[in-house]
């Protein structure tokens, strides 16, 4: 029995946006850092530092952002990895409302960010509700 895996192409947001801190500059932000200090008050200067440390705070929390939705992308692409080896395979499992399900793996697709396994009884699985996996050429 031979079976075929579709291409699986998955993208995030940030992918298509531009990410206007990290495009920013050294120049640009200096040219908004001196902008701001020859606009400032001179009897209430602003504190330069807390600027600066605001700034860089941002940054961080956006590349931790950035960071988050990569390593959602690699445990997906580990997912639907895992959930090709499948193909073939008898499994068994509880589908969303704990119903028992089994059958022979003939897909993988992704729905909501996740690996799905498609059965030959026309029945899907979550690859996170799978409890038993049997090689059904040793069956």
């Amino acid at each position: 029995m031979s079976s075929a895996v579709s291409g699986i192409s998955s993208s995030t947001a940030t992918s298509g946006s531009s990410n206007a801190f990290g495009s920013m500059s050294s120049e640009d932000f200096i040219n908004i850092l001196t902008e701001q200090l020859a606009n400032q008050d001179p009897f209430e200067p602003q504190d330069s530092s807390a600027l600066l440390e605001q700034l860089s705070t941002l940054r961080t929390v956006e590349s931790q952002m950035l960071l988050s939705d990569s390593i959602a992308e690699l445990v997906l692409q580990n997912q639907v990895a895992t959930a090709g080896g499948l193909i073939g395979k008898s499994v068994e499992g509880k589908d969303d409302s704990n119903n028992s399900v089994d059958g022979l793996v003939t897909a993988v697709r992704v729905q909501d960010g996740q690996a799905v396994l498609e059965l030959d009884n026309g029945k899907s699985l979550s690859m996170d509700r799978v409890t038993r996996i049997v090689d059904s050429s040793s069956v």
